[in-house]
C-alpha cells in the first residue's frame, strides 16, 4: 500500500467563460472504474444539448487505469491535456468531466488546450485537493498517574489523540502516520518505564489538508 497519495475530497465544479463558448468543469473522487463511467454518464445526460462532455479519469495505486475521451474536439485538444494533468500532478482516483457549450468563435488548437485544461483546475481546486495519507490506530492502555506525563508526549509531538476512555485504567486511542509509529511506541514505553500496554488495533487512510490530519 502506498504510505499516501494525492486525490481530491469531494465533489466539485466551476465554469470558466473563453470567447463566449461555457466550459463547465466537474470533478469527482471514484474508487472504481464503474464509479468513474456512471458518473461521466451522469453529466452527459444533465448536459445532452452540450457541443462536447470531455472525460478523462484516471484510478489505481499504480494509475493503473487511465482513460479520456476527446468528444469530438480536434484530437489531443481536450481529454489529453486534462489527462496529462493528472500525471503531472499526480492525483489518483479521480474523474473529470468537462462540458463546452460552443459560442460561436473558434478557439483553435492552443486555445482549447488552456480552457479545458483550466476548467479541470477550476473544478479540482472546488474538490479540494488532499492526501490520503496512511495511519496507525495505537492503542495506549496506562494508569491513571501516567495520563498527564502520556498526553503532555503525545500532544508536544503532534500526535492527533482520537479517544479518551476512562475504565480501571485510561484508554487512549492515537492517530501516528506509519512511518512514526515505530518510534512514538517506543518513546511512550520509555516514558512510562514499560507501564504501558501499546499496540497498533488497526491501519487505514485518513485525509490530510496542507500537511494536516482533517477533522472526520
Amino acid at each position: 500500500m502506498l504510505k499516501r497519495y494525492k486525490t481530491i475530497l469531494q465533489y466539485g465544479e466551476a465554469e470558466h467563460i473563453v470567447e463566449k463558448s461555457r466550459f463547465i468543469g466537474y470533478a469527482k473522487p471514484v474508487a472504481n472504474e464503474e464509479e468513474a463511467l456512471a458518473f461521466i454518464e451522469s453529466i452527459k445526460t444533465k448536459h445532452k444539448s452540450a457541443t462536447h462532455n470531455v472525460p478523462a479519469y484516471m484510478i489505481g495505486e499504480k494509475d493503473d487505469i487511465q482513460r479520456y475521451s476527446d468528444d469530438g474536439e480536434p484530437a489531443g485538444t481536450a481529454g489529453v491535456p486534462i489527462l496529462d494533468m493528472l500525471k503531472k500532478e499526480e492525483i489518483k482516483n479521480t474523474a473529470i468531466v468537462v462540458t463546452r457549450y460552443f459560442g460561436g468563435i473558434k478557439l483553435g488548437t492552443g486555445g482549447l488546450v488552456r480552457a479545458y485544461t483550466a476548467a479541470a483546475k477550476l473544478a479540482l481546486q472546488e474538490a479540494k485537493m488532499i492526501e490520503k495519507a496512511l495511519y496507525d490506530v495505537v492503542g495506549i492502555k496506562i494508569d491513571y498517574t501516567l495520563l498527564g506525563k502520556v498526553q503532555n508526549e503525545l500532544m508536544g509531538k503532534g500526535y492527533t489523540i482520537k479517544d479518551t476512555i476512562f475504565e480501571d485504567k485510561v484508554n487512549l486511542s492515537v492517530y501516528v502516520a506509519v512511518e512514526h509509529s515505530k518510534q512514538m511506541i517506543h518513546n511512550i514505553t520509555n516514558l512510562t518505564n514499560g507501564k504501558a500496554d501499546i499496540h497498533v488495533v488497526d491501519t487505514l487512510y485518513l485525509n490530510e489538508y496542507h500537511g494536516r490530519l482533517m477533522k472526520e
